[in-house]
């Protein structure tokens, strides 16, 4: 069919990313840029999020009945252009000096004058986001530069350098590991929170890439006059345990700048923590790690505690009279207990202690107003990977309340679902795919039959998995694609990456299955050194959703 003097394209295939996504593939980067720009002018119903990839658009939806009507949506539309919507032209100035401009000289044929020449003698398109927030993965018009990753990857990349990897240049928003060829190095903030639109090059934008002699460092937003004021009140951290993080659920619809949504790993329980003390269910509350977190109430507080079931204590400030009276009608001074999952009062100068879990690994403290912090990208969430959000809680720190109520009460106690024990073997349902067919049948039995363990290197961006390794029955690797919590990626030595909330938008390694959505939270209630077994959901394992 033509439209005019275009051919139009459809998408190639359909394939499930677990029950909340789908994986479009195309045919060329063309297509990939024109489903891109059509999903973002009309929004298909239920559609939360789109990321844009090197041959693949993964569409994520807000429901499993939403992502299978997507899936049956996408294979009917007809693409036709590329053009993003409000694309600009974006001009970077850049010094070339890079360390491997002489290799990329030589690897091209090109000499170096000759690189310089073609890297700023085209414009390229930001096709997707990568790793972090602001690396934008941009596209030439020519191949001249096409040239493979550094077979040793640097540990540090300085923020700033100019970079090409395979046919895409990019820029290092900030100092990380990195394998692509530097050649030359700019001062464009290509990430910035100050600025209305935080990214610098968005994708669909054009880039044009201008040689200059001097790097200019663009001057700085003015700091504000002087640190925010301590508040008056709230609740003061005393210890923060292992690792205590402000969360709530997450940013939502921003992966096409390269940030995850992050958020509670287990939200039903930071839903239940809020439910109990009267927030909104979006409400800023604390996730804290096997036990050891010490807050203290400034102020009368009302607090809750859900998730891994652990002793909660509280403990009286040091002479204080309480107006409780013990059972010979004298003042109680002495530590006391409260339960989990019931809302109950934390009076000033009183301290709370979240004892090490039964059961489970992450707890949920949640206060009657929520954590009052600023937010970034609509959410106040810690995420771990790109360092968006405040920093994790330390000793001293006093977090003011705000005022996300939505009841005038508190709520009755609930019951909390069973949490993984120790000793025990959690079973996780996984939808196959979206890269099933990188592996023989028998890989995926193994994957299911045998027990993983949670191994230490384990984080918010993913557990890592020690078993039996699983071999590839292909070689090499797959262009980077969009990628979700509770993806199973499987690196070059077989052993399984379970990603989490913290996850990278996108990755290389093929995915063999997917958790399913509603069985996440269990997930992130299994502790370190704890067991996990897969098995093909009973409900959903069909392969594609359709070819």
């Amino acid at each position: 069919m033509e439209t005019g003097m275009q051919t139009a394209h459809k998408v190639r295939s359909v394939r499930p990313v677990g029950t909340r996504a789908v994986l479009a593939e195309l045919d060329s980067m063309q297509d990939v840029l024109a489903l891109q720009s059509l999903l973002s002018a009309s929004p298909l119903p239920g559609q939360l999020d789109v990321l844009a990839a090197a041959e693949t658009v993964m569409v994520v939806a807000e429901s499993a009945a939403a992502t299978r009507a997507i899936g049956a949506r996408l294979l009917e539309l007809e693409l036709t252009g590329g053009a993003a919507v409000d694309s600009e032209l974006v001009v970077i100035d850049t010094v070339y000096d890079g360390d491997d401009l002489a290799e990329v000289a030589e690897l091209t044929g090109l000499g170096v004058d000759g690189v310089i020449a073609a890297h700023t003698g085209q414009l390229w398109t930001v096709a997707f986001a990568g790793f972090a927030p602001g690396f934008a993965y941009m596209v030439g018009e020519s191949q001249l530069l096409e040239v493979p990753r550094r077979s040793t990857p640097r540990t540090a990349v300085p923020a700033g350098s100019v970079a090409l990897a395979g046919n895409y240049s990019a820029v290092y928003p900030r100092r990380s590991p990195g394998g692509w060829q530097l050649i030359g190095r700019t001062g464009a903030r290509m990430w910035d929170l100050d600025r209305p639109q935080p990214a610098l090059a968005r994708p669909g934008d054009r880039v044009r890439y201008r040689a200059v002699r001097e790097v200019i460092i663009p001057t700085a937003a003015p700091a504000a006059a002087a640190a925010a004021a301590e508040p008056a009140t709230g609740i003061r951290v005393v210890a923060p345990g292992a690792l205590s993080l402000i969360q709530d659920l997450g940013r939502r619809g921003h992966g096409g700048l390269g940030v995850s949504a992050a958020g509670a790993l287990d939200r039903a329980s930071i839903r239940r923590a809020n439910r109990l003390v009267g927030n909104a269910s979006t409400a800023a509350a604390i996730e804290t790690v096997n036990g050891g977190l010490t807050i203290q109430a400034v102020g009368d507080r009302v607090i809750a505690v859900a998730g891994a079931p652990s002793s909660l204590t509280i403990t009286p400030p040091l002479g204080a009279v309480s107006d409780l009276s013990d059972d010979d009608g004298g003042p109680d001074t002495q530590p006391r207990t409260v339960p989990m999952a019931a809302p109950f009062a934390l009076l000033d100068g009183e301290t709370l202690t979240v004892g090490a879990p039964e059961a489970g690994f992450r707890s949920y403290l949640a206060v009657r107003g929520g954590a009052d912090l600023p937010a970034v990208l609509g959410s106040r969430s810690t995420d771990t990977l790109s360092g968006l959000g405040p920093a994790p809680l330390a000793a001293g720190q006093l977090l003011a309340v705000g005022h996300e109520t939505e009841s005038t009460a508190v709520g009755s106690p609930e019951l909390q679902p069973d949490f993984p024990e120790p000793g025990s073997v959690t079973v996780l349902d996984i939808v196959p795919g979206p890269r099933e067919d990188w592996f023989d049948p028998a890989e995926l039995e193994s994957l299911c039959s045998q027990e993983w363990q949670v191994t230490p290197q384990s984080n918010r961006v993913g557990m890592r998995l020690a078993g039996e390794p699983l071999k590839r029955s292909r070689e090499g690797e797959l262009p980077s694609e969009g990628t979700m919590a509770g993806a199973i990626q499987i690196p070059p030595a077989g052993l399984p990456v379970l990603f989490l909330a913290d996850h990278p938008i996108t990755g290389g390694y093929p995915v063999i299955g997917v958790v399913t959505d509603e069985q996440l939270d269990r997930a992130a209630q299994v502790p370190i050194g704890g067991s996990i077994r897969f098995r093909v959901s009973p409900a959903l394992g069909t392969k594609e959703v359709s070819k």
